[in-house]
């Protein structure tokens, strides 16, 4: 895969392990946690070298996150999560809250971006949805977390990809929706 990832990440700057399984066996190498999302991190290593499209992401709490490397640009390495989009409660293992809150901030802002261009108000959306206009009007300010069935049931009904609302373009306050980033994407 050749593209960088545009996915919002939030910095964390924490260490960490990629291991994967070298030719004489596993290979544990550390590295910085530059940046982390529900979907994918990206990685700074001491060092350039090659690695397989399958590793091993190991935060310092023990953490173990299954990912296939999306991108590497010399001592750069993009990893996307193989299991999917990580629970709350990963993602708490993952990032401080104030990172959390900077997250959900960001769905909230990618919500009301996509919400806005299929015309959708939000009182409309909360009908379909099943939830109160004061939920969408709180999940949109990042106020309160969207679950993962509502904000696929969201993404449904605005035409847009998953990922684009979850780890979409950086632009919280001018959100935009297309598809970015993830590794089963396609090429732009």
């Amino acid at each position: 895969m050749s593209e960088l990832r545009a996915a919002t990440r939030q910095s964390t700057a924490r260490t960490g392990i990629i291991e994967f399984d070298g030719a004489r066996g596993p290979v544990s190498i550390p590295c910085t946690i530059a940046d982390v999302s529900g979907t994918g991190a990206r990685l700074k290593l001491d060092w350039s070298l090659a690695f397989p499209k399958q590793a091993t992401l190991i935060f310092t709490d023990g953490l173990r996150k299954p990912c296939h490397v999306a991108w590497q640009k010399r001592r750069l390495l993009g990893v996307a999560f193989a299991d999917g989009i990580a629970s709350l409660d990963e993602q708490a293992l993952m990032m401080t809250e104030e990172e959390q809150a900077l997250h959900r901030r960001h769905i909230g802002a990618q919500v009301k971006g996509a919400r806005e261009a299929r015309g959708y108000t939000e009182a409309q959306i909360a009908n379909l949805v099943g939830v109160s206009p004061e939920f969408v009007e709180r999940a949109e300010r990042g106020e309160i977390s969207i679950p993962l069935h509502q904000l696929t049931h969201m993404a449904d009904l605005f035409l847009v990809d998953l990922d684009s609302l979850v780890a979409g373009p950086a632009s919280i306050g001018s959100p935009s929706v297309e598809w970015l980033g993830a590794a089963t994407c396609p090429p732009r």
